[in-house]
């Protein structure tokens, strides 16, 4: 229960089922460090109190759980080490895999209880013996994408009651049972960087100071000074500071050379990407070509690819055409129709 309203009513629609409950929150990051209010992100003060209070509501038990050792270690310092490493992390998608249903399943199976249950936006089915992801019924809300590297473990042990409603359901449910978080904004921001800027977080949190560097055009002439590398993103256009005469995107970082290379929207398109720690769900590690949808963002529209299994694990993908701005360090996720057939992280697009 992270104190917003889709985990509430995902709790609410699990007693009215006639489960027997306990509702957790996971103490993740204490915005209030520093000094920052944690009104539109999860972890604060404040959705602990929402959470408890529908869980009182409720009539079930409560606990917060403290895991912020572990996700300082296991998503904190790897978002670092993305960005350092020249990459963009996506430290929900790390969240879902190493803290809500590892952590999670593990804290219920030592209560005795057999189920984890969230309020994401997801089905999940059996077929077969096996179980299969698939998107939501609302098409606006469906978070298949950040669920893709859920084991056949996890996915036979968690429910995701709101997969089969729309917000305005979940929305009206809240108010009709006075629900405190009912009108309660949606999460937007990085939890552990409410105020959107990361690179003063990571200089506070490392004590790094990052370099300034060099601008280099398509020929490799030196056109401005960068701010520090980790402040850009491939297909980032405002905030660069150069005159160019014409709009100009960065599309490759040079992390050992401390440049960024910035050249007109055409250098964005690729076809071609590679992706590594793969997770299948549709089936087992495959061995054959396979025809999908891939989404290379959260919420971009899906494209049409061939997926092209290597022999060390990772994936190469082909989309039929070129893609704008796909981008090191985020997710591609492939889907047939609304089934999530896997996904991974992407390594280079070329």
């Amino acid at each position: 229960m992270s104190g917003g309203v889709d985990s509430s009513v995902a709790a609410y629609l699990t007693v009215k089922a006639g489960y027997d409950c306990i509702g957790t929150t996971m103490r993740l990051y204490n915005n209030e460090d520093r000094g920052i209010s944690g009104f539109h992100t999860c972890c604060s003060a404040r959705d602990i109190e929402d959470a408890a209070e529908v869980a009182f509501e409720l009539d079930i038990p409560y606990e917060v759980l403290d895991f912020t050792f572990d996700f300082r270690e296991m998503i904190i310092d790897k978002f670092v080490r993305t960005y350092e490493a020249g990459g963009t992390p996506n430290p929900c998608i790390d969240c879902n895999r190493f803290m809500k249903f590892s952590k999670l399943l593990d804290f219920a199976r030592a209560k005795g209880m057999n189920y984890v249950v969230t309020g994401h936006y997801a089905r999940v089915e059996e077929k077969d013996g096996r179980f299969i992801l698939k998107k939501a019924l609302d098409e606006t809300k469906d978070q298949s994408y950040v669920l893709y590297s859920m084991t056949q473990e996890e996915l036979s042990h968690v429910l995701f009651p709101l997969g089969e409603m729309r917000k305005t359901e979940t929305r009206r449910i809240a108010e009709e049972n006075g629900f405190v978080n009912s009108h309660k904004p949606d999460s937007q921001d990085i939890c552990f960087v409410p105020d959107g800027d990361y690179v003063s977080f990571m200089e506070q949190y490392t004590g790094k100071h990052y370099p300034e560097g060099d601008f280099l055009d398509e020929n490799g002439n030196v056109i401005g000074r960068h701010r520090g590398i980790v402040h850009y993103t491939i297909g980032q256009r405002r905030g660069l500071g150069i005159a160019a005469g014409q709009h100009v995107y960065v599309y490759k970082k040079d992390i050992e050379n401390n440049t960024v290379y910035v050249g007109t929207e055409e250098k964005l398109y690729t076809k071609y990407l590679t992706a590594g720690d793969v997770n299948w769900i549709a089936f087992d590690k495959p061995d054959f070509t396979i025809r999908v949808s891939a989404m290379t963002r959260y919420r971009h529209k899906e494209q049409p690819a061939t997926l092209y299994p290597n022999a060390d694990g990772t994936v190469s993908v082909e989309f039929d055409e070129k893609q704008r701005a796909v981008t090191p360090g985020q997710a591609v996720v492939f889907y047939d129709g609304d089934t999530v057939v896997g996904g991974g992280t992407i390594i280079e697009a070329h």
